[in-house]
């Protein structure tokens, strides 16, 4: 979707059937007079920290998963349940409500996925939301922070391994960003981040199991810990690298992102890429609503508990009409 069709596809509808109280946000559409500049490539500056970070991590994960055996049942019950809520700190946190603004969220909802984003450890929200919005905006060029035209590995891990393309900071700086300045829950967070980071991505989710029945240290800090939260970044890591290579484009064939129900699986709803990139304003990044979605679903349980409102969505005929134009061919209803 590029910028002269946004303010239409926004008025679509919102799923309370109210008319929008704010004005459409365009700093996450995509800008199709973007071009990139001429001449040589900047060179790759490798950043060694991220790199020796990365690579213990992982060596670790994959030591935590020898130890799966001698782990309990309940600490493989709490490993779940910190993948869910740092899951959802992504997905339902910074990508839905705070990079597209597609429902509101309460003060108490907001607190608890500034939390759950915080566990997942993935940049804070700011950051996050901001190169996010530069990755709608400018996909598949030089100002995008993953292109993935750079390859899968850039677009799955490589983009954090080397500094940022010249174009991503750039536009980075130019987005406006009063929406995430003005949330004092981001704010907060951005300003203790590392002290939370520290506190709930390692302290918690190794202590618990130590202190309430006895785990090992060792085991709580590999699976729950590391593991968890390698598994955590690599599954966020296949929407920018998978789910823009394989699977089939029936909304928009003319940028890279994919339908991919693996990475739907297993990112708890957001491998409906396609879909995303050509409605990246709608709470449900899907038209199938709970269907391999537990994201959708929780943004609903919120919405019947009152914790969030205004959830935007995108009528059937807007839809297919869009698929009509846009898509590969491949478009199905249901």
């Amino acid at each position: 979707m590029s910028e002269t069709e946004t303010t239409t596809h926004h008025a679509s509808k919102q799923q309370n059937g109210d008319s929008m109280a704010e004005p459409p946000m365009t700093e996450d559409v995509f800008d199709d007079t973007y071009k990139e500049k001429g001449g040589p490539k900047p060179p790759n500056i490798l950043v060694w920290r991220n790199i020796i970070l990365m690579s213990f991590l992982h060596i670790g994960a994959l030591y935590g998963l020898t130890h799966i055996p001698s782990a309990s049942v309940l600490t493989l019950s709490w490993t779940v349940v910190c993948y869910i809520i740092s899951g959802l700190g992504i997905t339902a946190g910074v990508h839905r409500l705070w990079s597209h603004r597609s429902y509101k969220a309460s003060f108490p909802l907001r607190v608890f996925l500034a939390f759950a984003n915080s566990m997942a450890f993935q940049n804070d929200i700011y950051e996050w939301a901001r190169d996010h919005r530069v990755h709608h905006k400018y996909s598949e060029t030089d100002a995008d922070p993953h292109n993935v035209k750079r390859g899968f590995f850039f677009a799955h891990v490589g983009w954090l391994l080397v500094r940022k393309h010249p174009e991503v900071t750039a536009k980075g700086q130019k987005l406006e960003l009063s929406d995430l300045k003005a949330d004092k829950v981001v704010m907060f967070q951005r300003r203790y981040y590392k002290l939370s980071v520290v506190t709930t991505c390692f302290l918690l989710p190794t202590l618990v199991p130590w202190f309430f029945w006895g785990e090992s240290l060792a085991v709580a800090f590999l699976i729950p810990g590391l593991m968890r939260y390698a598994l955590v970044l690599n599954v966020t890591w296949l929407v920018n690298s998978a789910a823009h290579i394989w699977g089939n484009r029936p909304y928009d064939k003319t940028n890279e992102s994919r339908e991919n129900r693996m990475v739907a699986f297993s990112a708890m709803g957001e491998g409906f890429h396609n879909y995303h990139h050509a409605f990246p304003f709608d709470y449900s990044t899907s038209e199938f609503g709970w269907r391999l979605n537990p994201t959708t679903a929780f943004i609903d349980l919120m919405c019947f508990l009152g914790l969030a409102k205004d959830c935007k969505t995108v009528s059937s005929e807007t839809v297919i009409a869009h698929a009509k134009r846009l898509g590969d061919g491949s478009y199905k209803t249901g």
